[in-house]
């Protein structure tokens, strides 16, 4: 039978959001209905709101999240009611050419549920990366759910959703951060922040944090960045500073995580020759960038982009999970509050003002 539930949306471009009632349909073949246990607050939910993504409103919003499968639709082997698990919005489709090629990780064909949850005078909900986790319950591809171990935390677990396992994805997977590298990384908001982390969890030998807020910046040092870099400072200039930091030559690795023209030509730059740039800060579409060919060239190495830090969530999460409760991966540090359902809309206030890593919603 269909459920009705909270849930919160986002009703047209640049209106505050509201709690709702949600139908939540029973799940359809290769679908899962999941009760949420806790949902991080992430910048792609403000964009959703913003009409950044696109306009297929209203949004239920929020996908960065861990609960319990509730029940499943035919088919479904893979979890069972009662498991613990990580949402993920790239289930792997199995088919594709990249999957073929056993790149799963570039999943070209991942998908979502088929059947849609609603508002309850039958308004179809678009939700937020196919997942829609502000909500007491939500229904997803039961390819979205991976099952981790269940004494992780939930507000802990949920954040290698997205922007946690982006930033550790960045470093560990796109740019393959070997023992005694250099890495900077540009921008050190919650994504920025775990790639630090993931540096240092790859055995990175000097980690450089760049940003404009000191208040990220000791963060980003209590993460594991063996230096700081204010971007803002009088006189500063970040591709000098970082190349005094690594004997003049520039990092191995450098990881921008603002996705902005002037940042990626940052990293560019302040990388070694023959280093790699991995751009893991989404861009806006109107964003150009122009580089000297020639540079391109001569400089060589690889310039890589990073999607959800190219991370295969069957493979990742557990092992991320594991190294949490070993106490080797701070997942906790991320979670900056906890937050009511009814508290989204602060949380973006803050989240613009740079006053937290991450506001988790706890149900």
């Amino acid at each position: 039978m269909a459920q009705q539930v909270r849930g919160v949306v986002a009703p047209g471009r640049g209106e505050p959001v509201r709690i709702e009632t949600i139908t939540i349909p029973d799940p359809g073949p290769g679908e899962a209905v999941v009760r949420i246990q806790a949902c991080g607050v992430c910048h792609t939910d403000l964009h959703y709101r913003e009409g950044g993504i696109n306009d297929e409103f209203p949004f239920l919003l929020g996908h960065e999240a861990a609960g319990v499968v509730e029940t499943v639709g035919e088919g479904v082997t893979g979890v069972a009611p009662g498991d613990f698990v990580v949402l993920n919005w790239r289930a792997v489709c199995g088919q594709c050419r990249a999957c073929l090629r056993g790149r799963p990780w570039y999943c070209f064909d991942t998908h979502n549920a088929a059947r849609k949850m609603t508002l309850s005078d039958g308004t179809e909900l678009s939700p937020a990366l196919g997942i829609g986790a502000f909500a007491d319950k939500t229904l997803v591809a039961a390819g979205q759910c991976t099952k981790v171990d269940p004494e992780a935390k939930p507000a802990a677990a949920g954040l290698l959703g997205c922007g946690v396992m982006a930033g550790l994805g960045a470093a560990l997977n796109t740019g393959a951060v070997g023992r005694g590298d250099s890495v900077a990384v540009i921008g050190c908001g919650g994504v920025g922040a775990a790639a630090v982390l993931g540096a240092r969890l790859a055995g990175a030998a000097r980690i450089i944090a760049v940003d404009l807020d000191e208040r990220k910046l000791a963060a980003a040092a209590s993460l594991g960045a063996t230096h700081t870099v204010h971007a803002g400072a009088a006189g500063t200039d970040v591709v000098a500073a970082v190349q005094e930091l690594t004997g003049g030559f520039g990092a191995d690795v450098v990881i921008d995580a603002v996705g902005r023209p002037e940042t990626y030509k940052q990293a560019f730059y302040a990388r070694d020759l023959a280093g790699t740039v991995v751009l893991v800060g989404v861009p806006t579409p109107e964003m150009r960038l122009e580089l000297p060919l020639l540079d391109v060239f001569g400089r060589g190495g690889s310039l890589k982009s990073s999607w959800y830090g190219d991370c295969l969530p069957s493979r990742d999460f557990p092992m991320l999970i594991d190294l949490y409760l070993q106490g080797r991966l701070d997942l906790d540090a991320f979670v900056s509050e906890t937050i009511p359902l009814d508290g989204v809309e602060a949380a973006f206030e803050k989240m613009h003002h740079g006053d937290v890593l991450r506001s988790v919603v706890e149900f």
